[in-house]
């Protein structure tokens, strides 16, 4: 059965608290019935200082969901390392991972905004170095068991509830990453449909002696919105993926590799690209995706027209998936 997957960065430009505060907790009431209807995962993300509001804090989202969910898991895909205290995100995972029963799953990255690291008054230039550390620390936390962190002997708790600890993926789109990635022995999280970099990883793991696997994006992954009419909802609400879709492409430079990367301008630009994809409930079936990725507020779309998205998903899209 194909993944399904519904995503929340929880964007609204102009937002007022009171908006935005409606925003989250739909999103978690969507969440709530994505689970009911067993869609396969919640995504969500990290980013900071970035005025359409996008969501800075996805582990206290994820907490949201899990404690109105019962089997959906949440992917923070990704969470930026260099940016955490490690042993407070050791715990901030343990505690989820226990509240969850398991159901989080989070990839490591370093993110590509120069921006968020001025923010917290961390070295961009040292980025590697320090997730090298953020990484390396977060795993011996987990152990239980004291530890010399800083030239001090520290110790962790709660444990996780995980054995022998979360899931925690290293993500990104470089070499370097596939090395870490190996030479901790944790999986990979190719930022985009890379099988050269797979290969690569693969051969670090002989390398390095550990053992890995990676969960790369699909060749093609689109974002999706379902509606009777896509003709209409890219005329109502097209320019809400293109905010979505400008916000992304003016954080990446040319190097840069991802998933979701367009160089529309327009909305009938956005629309022949095929990165965000509005298709009628039989139009999402004929696409053969082996990933669903449902994205119902992209861009502040309108919660009502999100709830309406998800609905068709969830009623005339996946009980055909499950036939």
């Amino acid at each position: 059965m194909p993944v399904t997957v519904v995503r929340f960065n929880l964007v609204e430009p102009g937002a007022t608290p009171a908006s935005l505060s409606a925003r989250y907790r739909a999103a978690v009431e969507m969440a709530a019935y994505a689970d009911d209807r067993g869609i396969t995962t919640v995504q969500t993300e990290e980013h900071h200082g970035v005025a359409n509001n996008w969501l800075p804090s996805p582990f206290a989202f994820a907490g949201a969901v899990f404690g109105a969910t019962r089997k959906i898991a949440v992917t923070v895909s990704a969470v930026i390392g260099p940016l955490h205290d490690p042993l407070r995100l050791a715990e901030d995972i343990a505690v989820l991972d226990l509240l969850s029963g398991g159901r989080l799953v989070t990839v490591a990255g370093i993110g590509y905004r120069p921006e968020e690291y001025a923010l917290f008054d961390v070295e961009w230039k040292r980025r590697g170095r320090i997730q090298d550390e953020v990484l390396e620390t977060v795993l011996k936390a987990w152990t239980g068991e004291p530890f010399t962190y800083r030239g001090r002997t520290v110790r962790v708790t709660p444990r996780p509830y995980t054995d022998p600890h979360p899931l925690l993926l290293v993500g990104g789109s470089s070499k370097a990453a596939a090395r870490r990635a190996a030479r901790l022995g944790l999986p990979f999280f190719p930022s985009a449909h890379l099988p050269e970099l797979e290969a690569y990883y693969k051969e670090r793991l002989v390398e390095y002696g550990t053992e890995g696997w990676t969960m790369m994006p699909a060749a093609e992954t689109p974002l999706l919105h379902v509606a009777e009419d896509p003709d209409r909802a890219w005329a109502v609400y097209g320019e809400h993926f293109l905010h979505e879709a400008r916000t992304y492409a003016s954080w990446q430079s040319e190097d840069t590799r991802s998933a979701v990367k367009s160089s529309a301008t327009t909305v009938e630009e956005l629309r022949a690209e095929g990165v965000y994809r509005i298709l009628t409930p039989d139009e999402c079936l004929a696409q053969g995706l082996d990933n669903f990725v449902l994205h119902p507020l992209s861009g502040g779309m309108p919660v009502d027209e999100g709830w309406r998205s998800l609905h068709l998903f969830c009623e005339d899209v996946l009980p055909r998936l499950t036939d």
